[in-house]
């Protein structure tokens, strides 16, 4: 990730006629660097962790299906720009990948809340994560969304450990999905790219 690269301004999305003609290339490359961010976690959770080119492929992406010009551009950097991480935190898209839409449907209903539940240990020390706050991702009546936006805060010790560790995992302690894992080494060495 570009070190000085924190947030998506207008001027940093190509011309859609540019990205049109780039596309193909710009998705491989984008699919080769997200092979080592992604982490499954149980049965049924993913991780997707998210940097500066992630969420500048995936406005671009948004911008090429739907042509909404300047209008979209606006609430497409307003919905991916927090998801950029800020140099001293990761930041994750959580989904819960059942194709079976009933047992999709029996499953999210029984953990309502669990986005509180994730966390992330640094040699043992544990860091919860932080719900995105752009909506409610648990519903009243308990039913939590199959998309969570995540966020891990890190303090300038838990970076310098992150930095110099091989023992980071990832987990969810729900009372109906409690998993953990350990990140492997191409893994981490992707993600201490998003620090400062």
């Amino acid at each position: 990730m570009p070190k000085d690269k924190r947030e998506i301004f207008k001027e940093d999305i190509l011309p859609i006629d540019l990205y049109t003609k780039n596309r193909k290339s710009i998705r491989k490359n984008i699919v080769e660097l997200k092979k080592d961010r992604r982490v499954p976690l149980g049965p049924y959770a993913t991780f997707y962790f998210e940097s500066y080119e992630t969420m500048l492929a995936q406005v671009q992406e948004m911008l090429y299906i739907e042509k909404g010009g300047d209008e979209q551009l606006k609430d497409e950097l307003a919905a991916y720009n927090p998801l950029v991480p800020d140099g001293k935190e990761l930041t994750a898209t959580l989904m819960f990948e059942i194709d079976n839409p009933v047992s999709r449907a029996a499953f999210l209903g029984k953990v309502g809340g669990i986005e509180k539940e994730v966390f992330m240990k640094v040699e043992g020390e544990k860091i919860k994560a932080i719900p995105e706050e752009d909506v409610d991702r648990t519903s009243a009546e308990g039913k939590a969304s199959s998309v969570q936006f995540i966020h891990f805060k890190f303090t300038d010790e838990q970076i310098a450990k992150f930095k110099n560790t091989s023992e980071v995992e990832i987990g969810i302690d729900h009372s109906e999905y409690s998993h953990t894992t350990k990140l492997g080494s191409a893994t981490v060495k992707s993600l201490i790219a998003d620090f400062i």
